[in-house]
């Protein structure tokens, strides 16, 4: 079982390594995004540290959502997902090694590179751990959650749109539990109930995201 998910991984991470603008491209976008937002608003410290954890959480879960209609689209187009729908194992494995290798992808280089980009809004130290620890846990549910926007609304005309308006709402607890863990650390208030409702998210959606997108995934090959 374990065998045919880390070969899905290393194929997918191998595929993405040839695609490397892909990559630059959604940490570019997190960066400015995020950039900006001090530029706009002003130097006020008070104001920065109110902001930073939905500005942050807002940017990355766009950030992620900018490879997710490629996620089966590739596979979809040279008849990979149609060999691998019929192999024995099941389909739910194979994408949840896709679900991981997207994620190793976009979700962790954000988590990476969120504390550096927290420092502009004056987050202390205590804040950037939680972001970090906060992204760290909740981009697989970005990642699980639209791999089945991917799914339903693979080969269909103007999908990217469709996708964005079946995910984003779905990504709303994440975002509320995620920014407000940043948020309840910089008010005193500490962030572990929030943590620990985004790892209850992740681990729920991570179980179920990859069967409903198998699920998803074969009416779209029939």
């Amino acid at each position: 079982m374990f065998k045919i998910v880390t070969a899905v991984i290393a194929r997918d991470l191998k595929l993405a390594m040839r695609r490397q603008a892909d990559i630059v491209s959604a940490l570019f976008f997190f960066v400015i995004v995020v950039s900006l937002f001090p530029l706009g608003v002003g130097p006020e410290p008070d104001l920065l540290r109110k902001l930073a954890p939905g500005v942050l959480w807002v940017a990355a879960l766009l950030a992620t959502m900018l490879s997710l209609p490629r996620l089966f689209a590739d596979d979809h187009r040279d008849g990979t997902l149609e060999q691998l729908a019929l192999a024995p194992h099941p389909l739910g494995l194979v994408v949840t090694g896709k679900v991981i290798a997207h994620w190793l992808v976009s979700g962790l280089p954000l988590a990476l590179i969120a504390p550096i980009l927290g420092i502009q809004f004056d987050l202390s130290g205590d804040a950037l751990v939680v972001l970090t620890f906060a992204i760290l846990l909740g981009t697989p549910a970005l990642s699980g959650i639209g791999a089945i926007g991917a799914a339903l609304t693979l080969g269909l005309r103007g999908g990217g749109v469709l996708l964005s308006l079946l995910v984003l709402p779905l990504y709303i607890p994440v975002l509320i539990f995620g920014a407000g863990a940043v948020d309840a650390t910089v008010t005193g208030l500490g962030g572990e109930g929030h943590l620990s409702l985004l790892a209850a998210l992740t681990f729920a959606s991570l179980g179920f995201a990859p069967w409903a997108s198998a699920a998803a995934l074969k009416i779209a090959l029939e």
